[in-house]
Protein backbone atom coordinates (compact mmCIF):
# COMPACT_ATOMS: atom_id res chain seq x y z
CA UNK A 1 0.00 0.00 0.00
CA UNK A 2 1.01 3.64 -0.46
CA UNK A 3 0.58 6.38 2.13
CA UNK A 4 1.81 9.95 2.18
CA UNK A 5 1.59 12.88 4.53
CA UNK A 6 3.30 15.32 6.88
CA UNK A 7 5.64 14.07 9.59
CA UNK A 8 3.94 14.76 12.90
CA UNK A 9 6.41 12.96 15.12
CA UNK A 10 9.56 10.80 14.98
CA UNK A 11 10.40 8.53 17.92
CA UNK A 12 13.69 6.61 18.14
CA UNK A 13 13.81 3.69 20.57
CA UNK A 14 17.13 1.98 19.90
CA UNK A 15 16.44 -0.54 17.17
CA UNK A 16 12.95 0.88 16.59
CA UNK A 17 11.92 4.07 14.83
CA UNK A 18 8.34 5.25 14.65
CA UNK A 19 7.21 7.96 12.24
CA UNK A 20 3.69 9.33 12.69
CA UNK A 21 2.16 10.82 9.54
CA UNK A 22 -0.65 13.35 9.32
CA UNK A 23 -2.67 13.10 6.12
CA UNK A 24 -6.05 11.76 5.09
CA UNK A 25 -5.54 9.38 8.01
CA UNK A 26 -3.14 9.26 10.93
CA UNK A 27 -0.57 6.59 10.06
CA UNK A 28 2.25 5.12 12.11
CA UNK A 29 5.27 3.92 10.13
CA UNK A 30 7.07 1.25 12.15
CA UNK A 31 10.74 0.51 11.35
CA UNK A 32 12.70 -2.24 13.12
CA UNK A 33 16.35 -2.88 12.36
CA UNK A 34 16.77 -6.28 10.76
CA UNK A 35 13.17 -6.21 9.45
CA UNK A 36 13.54 -3.19 7.15
CA UNK A 37 16.43 -1.93 5.06
CA UNK A 38 19.15 0.16 6.70
CA UNK A 39 18.68 2.56 3.78
CA UNK A 40 15.28 3.51 5.24
CA UNK A 41 16.92 4.44 8.53
CA UNK A 42 19.45 6.55 6.63
CA UNK A 43 16.77 8.25 4.54
CA UNK A 44 14.79 9.24 7.63
CA UNK A 45 17.70 10.20 9.86
CA UNK A 46 17.17 13.56 11.57
CA UNK A 47 13.86 14.02 9.73
CA UNK A 48 12.27 17.35 10.79
CA UNK A 49 8.65 17.61 11.88
CA UNK A 50 6.29 18.70 9.05
CA UNK A 51 8.47 17.20 6.30
CA UNK A 52 6.43 15.49 3.58
CA UNK A 53 7.16 11.84 2.84
CA UNK A 54 5.73 9.01 0.77
CA UNK A 55 5.80 5.43 2.04
CA UNK A 56 5.21 2.15 0.22
CA UNK A 57 4.76 -0.87 2.45
CA UNK A 58 2.20 -3.20 3.97
CA UNK A 59 -0.35 -2.72 6.69
CA UNK A 60 0.07 -4.68 9.89
CA UNK A 61 -2.60 -5.67 12.37
CA UNK A 62 -0.29 -5.98 15.37
CA UNK A 63 -2.28 -3.21 17.11
CA UNK A 64 0.78 -1.54 18.59
CA UNK A 65 0.18 1.84 16.96
CA UNK A 66 -0.86 4.41 19.53
CA UNK A 67 -3.89 6.49 18.53
CA UNK A 68 -3.17 5.94 14.81
CA UNK A 69 -5.71 4.85 12.22
CA UNK A 70 -3.32 2.26 10.80
CA UNK A 71 0.23 0.97 11.06
CA UNK A 72 2.49 0.39 8.07
CA UNK A 73 5.78 -1.54 7.77
CA UNK A 74 7.75 0.30 5.04
CA UNK A 75 9.53 -1.16 2.03
CA UNK A 76 10.30 2.22 0.46
CA UNK A 77 10.37 5.75 1.86
CA UNK A 78 10.76 8.88 -0.22
CA UNK A 79 11.35 12.27 1.38
CA UNK A 80 9.44 14.64 -0.90
CA UNK A 81 9.95 17.89 1.00
CA UNK A 82 12.18 18.43 4.03
CA UNK A 83 10.78 21.11 6.38
CA UNK A 84 12.91 23.64 8.18
CA UNK A 85 13.65 22.58 11.74
CA UNK A 86 12.51 25.84 13.30
CA UNK A 87 8.76 26.19 12.85
CA UNK A 88 6.89 29.50 13.33
CA UNK A 89 3.91 27.49 14.64
CA UNK A 90 3.68 23.96 16.04
CA UNK A 91 0.79 22.00 14.46
CA UNK A 92 1.13 19.44 17.27
CA UNK A 93 0.15 22.26 19.67
CA UNK A 94 2.78 21.30 22.24
CA UNK A 95 3.60 25.01 22.17
CA UNK A 96 0.35 26.92 21.68
CA UNK A 97 0.32 30.02 19.48
CA UNK A 98 -1.57 33.27 19.99
CA UNK A 99 -4.46 34.00 17.64
CA UNK A 100 -2.62 36.59 15.46
CA UNK A 101 0.23 34.09 14.99
CA UNK A 102 -2.26 31.39 14.00
CA UNK A 103 -3.74 33.66 11.35
CA UNK A 104 -0.33 34.82 10.08
CA UNK A 105 0.83 31.23 9.62
CA UNK A 106 -2.59 29.86 8.75
CA UNK A 107 -1.47 26.95 6.49
CA UNK A 108 0.51 25.53 9.41
CA UNK A 109 -2.42 26.17 11.75
CA UNK A 110 -4.72 24.32 9.34
CA UNK A 111 -2.66 21.14 9.78
CA UNK A 112 -3.98 20.78 13.32
CA UNK A 113 -6.69 18.07 13.49
CA UNK A 114 -8.88 20.33 15.65
CA UNK A 115 -8.76 23.08 13.04
CA UNK A 116 -9.44 20.69 10.17
CA UNK A 117 -12.42 19.34 12.13
CA UNK A 118 -14.12 22.74 11.88
CA UNK A 119 -14.04 22.71 8.08
CA UNK A 120 -15.06 19.06 7.78
CA UNK A 121 -18.08 19.87 9.93
CA UNK A 122 -18.77 23.02 7.91
CA UNK A 123 -18.69 21.01 4.66
CA UNK A 124 -21.13 18.42 6.02
CA UNK A 125 -23.49 21.13 7.27
CA UNK A 126 -23.59 22.82 3.86
CA UNK A 127 -23.99 19.50 2.06
CA UNK A 128 -26.94 18.55 4.28
CA UNK A 129 -28.57 21.94 3.75
CA UNK A 130 -28.07 21.78 -0.02
CA UNK A 131 -29.47 18.26 -0.24
CA UNK A 132 -32.64 19.34 1.59
CA UNK A 133 -33.06 22.32 -0.71
CA UNK A 134 -32.46 20.21 -3.82
CA UNK A 135 -34.92 17.56 -2.66
CA UNK A 136 -37.58 20.19 -1.98
CA UNK A 137 -37.54 21.84 -5.39
CA UNK A 138 -35.05 24.65 -4.88
CA UNK A 139 -32.70 25.40 -7.77
CA UNK A 140 -29.11 26.45 -7.15
CA UNK A 141 -28.28 29.71 -8.92
CA UNK A 142 -25.31 32.07 -8.98
CA UNK A 143 -26.01 35.77 -8.58
CA UNK A 144 -23.36 38.43 -9.34
CA UNK A 145 -20.71 39.43 -6.83
CA UNK A 146 -19.91 42.69 -8.65
CA UNK A 147 -22.77 45.16 -8.67
CA UNK A 148 -23.22 48.64 -10.10
CA UNK A 149 -24.99 50.07 -7.04
CA UNK A 150 -24.85 49.36 -3.32
CA UNK A 151 -27.43 46.71 -2.46
CA UNK A 152 -28.24 48.12 0.99
CA UNK A 153 -26.58 51.19 2.47
CA UNK A 154 -23.66 52.85 0.79
CA UNK A 155 -21.59 53.08 3.98
CA UNK A 156 -20.34 49.51 4.20
CA UNK A 157 -19.47 48.60 0.63
CA UNK A 158 -16.12 47.92 -1.00
CA UNK A 159 -15.66 50.01 -4.12
CA UNK A 160 -13.82 48.40 -7.05
CA UNK A 161 -12.56 49.85 -10.30
CA UNK A 162 -14.60 48.27 -13.08
CA UNK A 163 -13.11 49.27 -16.42
CA UNK A 164 -13.94 53.00 -16.69
CA UNK A 165 -16.62 53.09 -13.97
CA UNK A 166 -17.19 52.42 -10.29
CA UNK A 167 -18.65 49.17 -9.06
CA UNK A 168 -19.02 47.45 -5.69
CA UNK A 169 -18.61 44.05 -4.10
CA UNK A 170 -22.02 42.82 -3.03
CA UNK A 171 -23.08 42.99 0.60
CA UNK A 172 -25.74 40.36 0.06
CA UNK A 173 -27.27 38.64 -3.01
CA UNK A 174 -30.69 39.82 -1.82
CA UNK A 175 -31.85 42.07 -4.64
CA UNK A 176 -30.62 39.82 -7.43
CA UNK A 177 -32.34 36.85 -5.79
CA UNK A 178 -35.54 38.85 -5.96
CA UNK A 179 -34.96 39.71 -9.62
CA UNK A 180 -34.37 36.00 -10.30
CA UNK A 181 -37.79 35.28 -8.78
CA UNK A 182 -39.24 37.97 -11.05
CA UNK A 183 -37.55 36.08 -13.88
CA UNK A 184 -39.95 33.20 -13.32
CA UNK A 185 -37.99 30.93 -10.99
CA UNK A 186 -40.10 30.06 -7.96
CA UNK A 187 -37.61 28.37 -5.60
CA UNK A 188 -33.91 29.22 -5.66
CA UNK A 189 -30.83 29.29 -3.45
CA UNK A 190 -27.38 30.81 -3.80
CA UNK A 191 -24.29 29.88 -1.78
CA UNK A 192 -21.52 32.39 -2.19
CA UNK A 193 -19.39 35.17 -0.73
CA UNK A 194 -20.45 38.60 0.49
CA UNK A 195 -18.42 41.60 1.61
CA UNK A 196 -19.00 44.36 4.16
CA UNK A 197 -16.59 47.23 4.74
CA UNK A 198 -17.37 47.23 8.43
CA UNK A 199 -14.36 48.60 10.40
CA UNK A 200 -14.96 46.17 13.25
CA UNK A 201 -12.46 44.34 15.45
CA UNK A 202 -14.97 42.13 17.24
CA UNK A 203 -14.84 38.33 17.38
CA UNK A 204 -18.13 38.10 15.44
CA UNK A 205 -17.43 40.22 12.33
CA UNK A 206 -15.44 39.66 9.15
CA UNK A 207 -15.13 41.66 5.94
CA UNK A 208 -15.78 38.59 3.77
CA UNK A 209 -18.24 35.85 4.63
CA UNK A 210 -20.43 33.26 2.93
CA UNK A 211 -24.18 32.71 3.14
CA UNK A 212 -26.82 30.18 2.20
CA UNK A 213 -29.32 32.55 0.61
CA UNK A 214 -32.81 31.24 -0.20
CA UNK A 215 -35.71 32.92 -2.01
CA UNK A 216 -39.15 31.57 -2.87
CA UNK A 217 -42.27 32.79 -4.67
CA UNK A 218 -45.98 32.50 -3.92
CA UNK A 219 -45.60 32.52 -0.15
CA UNK A 220 -48.47 33.34 2.18
CA UNK A 221 -46.33 35.45 4.50
CA UNK A 222 -42.97 35.45 6.31
CA UNK A 223 -43.94 32.34 8.28
CA UNK A 224 -43.33 30.30 5.11
CA UNK A 225 -39.71 31.46 4.98
CA UNK A 226 -39.23 30.58 8.65
CA UNK A 227 -40.51 27.03 8.14
CA UNK A 228 -38.08 26.49 5.28
CA UNK A 229 -35.12 27.97 7.15
CA UNK A 230 -35.54 25.77 10.19
CA UNK A 231 -35.71 22.66 8.00
CA UNK A 232 -32.54 23.70 6.16
CA UNK A 233 -30.76 24.12 9.50
CA UNK A 234 -32.02 20.83 10.93
CA UNK A 235 -30.99 18.98 7.75
CA UNK A 236 -27.50 20.48 7.92
CA UNK A 237 -27.07 19.64 11.60
CA UNK A 238 -28.33 16.10 11.11
CA UNK A 239 -25.77 15.56 8.36
CA UNK A 240 -23.05 16.75 10.72
CA UNK A 241 -24.29 14.36 13.37
CA UNK A 242 -24.29 11.47 10.89
CA UNK A 243 -20.89 12.13 9.29
CA UNK A 244 -18.74 13.98 11.81
CA UNK A 245 -18.94 12.32 15.22
CA UNK A 246 -15.17 11.96 15.36
CA UNK A 247 -14.68 15.66 14.65
CA UNK A 248 -17.37 16.70 17.14
CA UNK A 249 -15.69 14.62 19.83
CA UNK A 250 -12.32 16.15 18.97
CA UNK A 251 -13.81 19.62 19.54
CA UNK A 252 -15.74 18.56 22.64
CA UNK A 253 -19.10 19.45 21.09
CA UNK A 254 -22.30 17.58 21.92
CA UNK A 255 -24.60 18.50 19.06
CA UNK A 256 -28.30 18.83 19.82
CA UNK A 257 -30.72 18.65 16.89
CA UNK A 258 -33.30 21.38 17.59
CA UNK A 259 -37.02 20.76 17.73
CA UNK A 260 -39.21 22.47 15.15
CA UNK A 261 -40.89 24.85 14.82
CA UNK A 262 -38.38 27.19 16.40
CA UNK A 263 -39.86 29.55 18.99
CA UNK A 264 -40.77 33.05 17.81
CA UNK A 265 -41.07 36.42 19.48
CA UNK A 266 -42.46 39.54 17.81
CA UNK A 267 -42.14 43.25 18.29
CA UNK A 268 -43.38 45.05 20.36
CA UNK A 269 -43.31 42.12 22.83
CA UNK A 270 -39.52 42.13 22.39
CA UNK A 271 -39.37 45.42 24.31
CA UNK A 272 -41.38 43.97 27.21
CA UNK A 273 -39.23 40.83 27.46
CA UNK A 274 -35.98 42.77 27.36
CA UNK A 275 -37.20 45.30 29.93
CA UNK A 276 -38.13 42.40 32.22
CA UNK A 277 -34.51 41.26 31.90
CA UNK A 278 -33.16 44.71 32.78
CA UNK A 279 -32.61 46.01 29.24
CA UNK A 280 -34.67 48.99 28.11
CA UNK A 281 -34.98 49.71 24.39
CA UNK A 282 -36.83 52.77 23.15
CA UNK A 283 -40.18 51.84 21.61
CA UNK A 284 -39.81 51.74 17.84
CA UNK A 285 -36.04 51.26 18.03
CA UNK A 286 -33.78 48.34 17.17
CA UNK A 287 -31.95 46.22 19.73
CA UNK A 288 -28.21 45.61 20.13
CA UNK A 289 -25.89 42.61 20.49
CA UNK A 290 -26.42 42.46 24.26
CA UNK A 291 -30.15 42.08 23.57
CA UNK A 292 -29.46 39.09 21.30
CA UNK A 293 -27.76 37.37 24.22
CA UNK A 294 -30.73 38.15 26.46
CA UNK A 295 -33.26 36.87 23.93
CA UNK A 296 -31.28 33.63 23.67
CA UNK A 297 -31.44 33.30 27.45
CA UNK A 298 -35.19 33.92 27.24
CA UNK A 299 -35.52 31.17 24.61
CA UNK A 300 -33.50 28.75 26.77
CA UNK A 301 -35.58 29.45 29.87
CA UNK A 302 -39.02 29.51 28.28
CA UNK A 303 -38.66 27.06 25.37
CA UNK A 304 -35.46 25.11 26.15
CA UNK A 305 -34.19 26.16 22.73
CA UNK A 306 -30.94 27.66 21.45
CA UNK A 307 -32.91 29.16 18.53
CA UNK A 308 -35.47 31.94 18.44
CA UNK A 309 -36.98 33.84 15.52
CA UNK A 310 -37.45 37.57 16.07
CA UNK A 311 -40.25 38.87 13.82
CA UNK A 312 -42.06 42.09 12.91
CA UNK A 313 -39.17 44.53 13.34
CA UNK A 314 -39.93 48.26 13.22
CA UNK A 315 -40.07 49.25 9.55
CA UNK A 316 -38.12 52.37 10.45
CA UNK A 317 -34.95 50.30 11.02
CA UNK A 318 -35.35 47.99 8.02
CA UNK A 319 -34.61 48.40 4.27
CA UNK A 320 -37.12 49.74 1.77
CA UNK A 321 -37.81 46.36 0.16
CA UNK A 322 -39.36 44.62 3.19
CA UNK A 323 -43.13 44.22 3.34
CA UNK A 324 -44.99 46.06 6.06
CA UNK A 325 -47.40 44.22 8.33
CA UNK A 326 -48.94 47.60 9.23
CA UNK A 327 -47.80 51.22 9.42
CA UNK A 328 -45.23 50.45 12.16
CA UNK A 329 -44.05 46.85 11.91
CA UNK A 330 -42.45 44.92 9.04
CA UNK A 331 -42.57 41.27 8.03
CA UNK A 332 -38.85 41.08 8.73
CA UNK A 333 -37.28 38.14 10.56
CA UNK A 334 -33.93 37.54 12.24
CA UNK A 335 -32.83 34.19 13.65
CA UNK A 336 -30.84 34.21 16.89
CA UNK A 337 -28.75 31.14 17.72
CA UNK A 338 -26.86 30.94 21.01
CA UNK A 339 -27.01 34.70 21.44
CA UNK A 340 -25.96 35.56 17.89
CA UNK A 341 -27.97 36.77 14.91
CA UNK A 342 -27.19 34.18 12.23
CA UNK A 343 -29.71 35.13 9.55
CA UNK A 344 -32.04 37.85 8.31
CA UNK A 345 -35.02 37.47 6.03
CA UNK A 346 -38.78 37.70 5.76
CA UNK A 347 -41.33 38.74 3.17
CA UNK A 348 -40.45 41.28 0.47
CA UNK A 349 -42.74 43.95 -0.92
CA UNK A 350 -43.84 42.84 -4.40
CA UNK A 351 -46.36 45.59 -5.25
CA UNK A 352 -44.73 48.25 -7.39
CA UNK A 353 -46.73 51.21 -6.11
CA UNK A 354 -46.14 50.25 -2.46
CA UNK A 355 -42.45 49.67 -3.13
CA UNK A 356 -42.12 53.17 -4.60
CA UNK A 357 -43.94 54.71 -1.63
CA UNK A 358 -41.56 52.96 0.74
CA UNK A 359 -38.57 54.33 -1.18
CA UNK A 360 -40.04 57.81 -0.72
CA UNK A 361 -40.60 57.12 2.96
CA UNK A 362 -36.93 56.13 3.34
CA UNK A 363 -35.94 59.30 1.43
CA UNK A 364 -33.98 57.30 -1.14
CA UNK A 365 -33.23 58.26 -4.74
CA UNK A 366 -35.79 56.53 -6.97
CA UNK A 367 -33.64 56.83 -10.05
CA UNK A 368 -30.66 55.09 -8.46
CA UNK A 369 -32.90 52.11 -7.63
CA UNK A 370 -34.69 51.92 -10.97
CA UNK A 371 -32.42 49.06 -12.13
CA UNK A 372 -34.18 47.01 -9.43
CA UNK A 373 -37.66 48.50 -9.02
CA UNK A 374 -38.61 48.82 -12.70
CA UNK A 375 -39.08 45.06 -13.11
CA UNK A 376 -41.83 45.04 -10.47
CA UNK A 377 -43.99 46.83 -13.05
CA UNK A 378 -44.20 43.64 -15.14
CA UNK A 379 -45.73 41.18 -12.70
CA UNK A 380 -44.22 40.15 -9.37
CA UNK A 381 -45.45 37.31 -7.12
CA UNK A 382 -45.47 37.50 -3.33
CA UNK A 383 -42.04 36.28 -2.28
CA UNK A 384 -39.52 36.13 0.51
CA UNK A 385 -36.45 34.41 1.77
CA UNK A 386 -33.46 34.57 4.08
CA UNK A 387 -29.67 34.55 4.13
CA UNK A 388 -27.96 32.32 6.69
CA UNK A 389 -24.36 33.26 7.50
CA UNK A 390 -22.25 30.11 7.16
CA UNK A 391 -19.22 31.10 9.25
CA UNK A 392 -21.34 32.76 11.91
CA UNK A 393 -23.56 29.69 12.23
CA UNK A 394 -20.59 27.30 12.51
CA UNK A 395 -18.90 29.68 14.97
CA UNK A 396 -21.87 29.39 17.31
CA UNK A 397 -22.63 25.71 16.67
CA UNK A 398 -19.08 24.68 17.61
CA UNK A 399 -18.69 27.24 20.43
CA UNK A 400 -15.59 28.75 18.82
CA UNK A 401 -13.86 31.72 20.39
CA UNK A 402 -13.69 33.79 17.20
CA UNK A 403 -15.67 33.73 13.95
CA UNK A 404 -12.38 33.84 12.04
CA UNK A 405 -11.78 30.25 13.17
CA UNK A 406 -14.65 29.24 10.86
CA UNK A 407 -12.97 30.80 7.78
CA UNK A 408 -10.02 29.20 6.02
CA UNK A 409 -8.31 32.52 5.35
CA UNK A 410 -10.31 35.22 7.15
CA UNK A 411 -10.53 38.76 5.83
CA UNK A 412 -11.01 41.64 8.24
CA UNK A 413 -9.97 45.25 8.70
CA UNK A 414 -6.33 44.24 9.32
CA UNK A 415 -5.94 41.06 7.28
CA UNK A 416 -5.88 40.38 3.54
CA UNK A 417 -2.89 37.97 3.59
CA UNK A 418 -2.16 35.10 3.35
Amino acid sequence: MRVAGWVSEVRDLGKLRFIVLRGERKVQITMKRGEVSDDLFSATEDLPQESVIEVIGFETDRKIARSADLEVIPKEIRVISRAEKKLPLDPNWKVQALFPTRMKYRPLDLRRPEVQAVFKIEASFIKGAMDWLDENGFLMVFTPSIIGAASESGAEVFEVKYFDKKAYLRQDPQLHRQLTILGGFTRIYDIGPNWRADPSHTTRHMSEFRSIAVEMAFISDEEDTMRVEEQVIVAGMRRVQEERQKELELLGVQLEIPRTPFPEIRFPQVYEVLEGMGKRIEYGGDYDTESEELLWRYAREKYNSDFIFVNRFPFAVKPFYVMKADDTWARSVDLIYKGEEVSSGGQREHRYDVLMRQIEEKKLDKQSLEWFTSFFRYGAPPHGGFALGVERFIYRMLNLQNIREAALFPRDIERVLP
